[in-house]
């Protein structure tokens, strides 16, 4: 018994405890946002265009080196866990086709908005492609 649980451990293939590795990203890779900037004052509804430089821009679930798509973060402090996928909620909204630009509706108030690169399975590159954080207040 001894040797047949030996000499499967030298035949079988190791588990696989991870997913593939994470997508790297190049060196001074940045995202910004176009618009809107920080500290502006907006009506509810807010045209956001997210601006890219030194990758490319490829809809979620293809895998090519240099690319990744744009989530937006919404009144969230600090970035998700970067070991694990961009959560997909009100919070933290999906681009996964590739879009540079959407429309969001907000609540009046002060809120803050985040843009964070995933790769194709929707995961943080490394190192991080993320904008800095602003605030816009909206009517």
């Amino acid at each position: 018994m001894l040797r047949s649980l030996l000499l499967l451990a030298l035949v079988a293939p190791p588990a696989l405890a991870e997913g593939p590795p994470t997508s790297a990203s190049p060196a001074g890779a940045e995202l910004y946002f176009i618009s809107p900037v920080d500290g502006a004052t907006t009506g509810r509804e807010v045209v956001v265009q997210f601006g890219l430089r030194g990758m490319g821009v490829a809809p979620a679930g293809i895998n090519l080196e240099g690319t990744g798509h744009h989530h937006l973060l919404i009144d969230v402090d600090g970035l998700p866990p970067l070991e694990e996928p961009i959560p997909a909620d009100e919070r933290h909204v999906h681009f996964g086709k590739g879009q540079t630009e959407a429309t969001i509706t907000l609540e009046p108030g002060t809120h803050s908005l985040q843009l964070l690169l995933g790769d194709y399975l929707h995961r943080p590159h490394q190192p991080v492609v993320a904008s800095r954080r602003i605030t816009i207040t909206v009517e």
